[in-house]
């Protein structure tokens, strides 16, 4: 008597809505290109297979992830999170793979994605690398520089765009919902003016839009010597210059000062001058990666 085939059970309603790796790039490319035909070009797919996807995708999901239109998709605030999330998760299977590799070779090895903030990535952070990878050689940095603005490097991470945010912290910056960090050091602000000057105090003030939090605005606002900003540039090597060529005075945090031009002169402002916190974020499921442990622990380090 021959045997019966066996037949495979009926899908559960959990997995009959499970989304499998595939719909997640498909997703993520969709929302990257802004558009059903750009994803499958870059993804090497037909149109068509890309919106029957992004379709099922909603059916799963029980939303409407994208607009359609004559200019593209354009992701509904259902689709924006939903493709952060997947940048996430998809993060996440890359770095069970390289980390299941490396406890079979007891290496560690792939990218690791860093978003930084200017002065950050200028001078914090290579140092911290040129340990990290002398130490753990297959770990590959990608620095991106981040403007500390609206959702900044914090927004970088939990976007899934980055696995550690280099990031500005404090009462005015908390670490998002989310994601969870630390401070790793406390700048402190100093007057920087024209070497020489006889009263740098009654100069102009030129300032950059990233500069300070609301809690370093508190203490300029009590100081009637802080005139309004008579210039505001787009970052603080652009007011090094400025005031290194006599054209005002600046208050900016140490890690903005390292290898300041000539004729500049900086000036302690007291024991009640202003500092701001500089911390690293990561999401929790990143956060116990080999790569991710090994960064924090050379970050740490730096700031002994």
């Amino acid at each position: 008597m021959t045997a019966a085939a066996p037949v495979a059970p009926a899908p559960t309603a959990a997995a009959a809505t499970d989304l499998a790796p595939h719909e997640l790039r498909i997703l993520v490319a969709v929302d990257r290109e802004r558009g059903f035909s750009a994803a499958a070009k870059v993804l090497g797919l037909t149109q068509s297979a890309v919106s029957h996807s992004i379709h099922g995708t909603e059916r799963k999901v029980g939303a409407v992830l994208f607009e359609r239109g004559r200019k593209g998709a354009t992701p509904t605030a259902a689709g924006t999170a939903a493709a952060a999330h997947a940048r996430r998760v998809l993060r996440l299977l890359d770095t069970l793979a390289a980390e299941a590799r490396g406890a079979e070779q007891g290496t560690v090895a792939g990218p690791l994605r860093i978003a930084a903030f200017r002065s950050a990535a200028l001078y914090l952070l290579p140092p911290v690398l040129e340990r990290l990878t002398a130490r753990h050689p297959g770990i590959e940095p990608e620095v991106h520089v981040v403007r500390e603005l609206g959702a900044g490097t914090a927004g970088e991470v939990a976007e899934g765009h980055a696995d550690v945010g280099i990031a500005t912290m404090g009462a005015s910056s908390p670490v998002p919902a989310g994601l969870i960090g630390d401070v790793l050091i406390e700048e402190p602000y100093s007057l920087v003016h024209p070497a020489g000057h006889p009263a740098p105090r009654s100069l102009p003030l030129v300032d950059w839009h990233e500069n300070c939090g609301s809690y370093t605005r508190q203490w300029w606002a009590g100081q009637d010597w802080i005139p309004k900003a008579t210039v505001l540039t787009e970052d603080d090597g652009a007011v090094l210059s400025m005031v290194s060529r006599g054209l005002g005075m600046a208050i900016m945090p140490a890690l903005s000062l390292n290898e300041a031009p000539d004729g500049i002169e900086i000036t302690d402002l007291g024991p009640d001058r202003p500092t701001r916190s500089v911390g690293y974020i990561t999401t929790p499921e990143l956060a116990s990666s080999v790569s991710v442990r090994a960064l924090i622990r050379e970050l740490r380090a730096a700031r002994q």
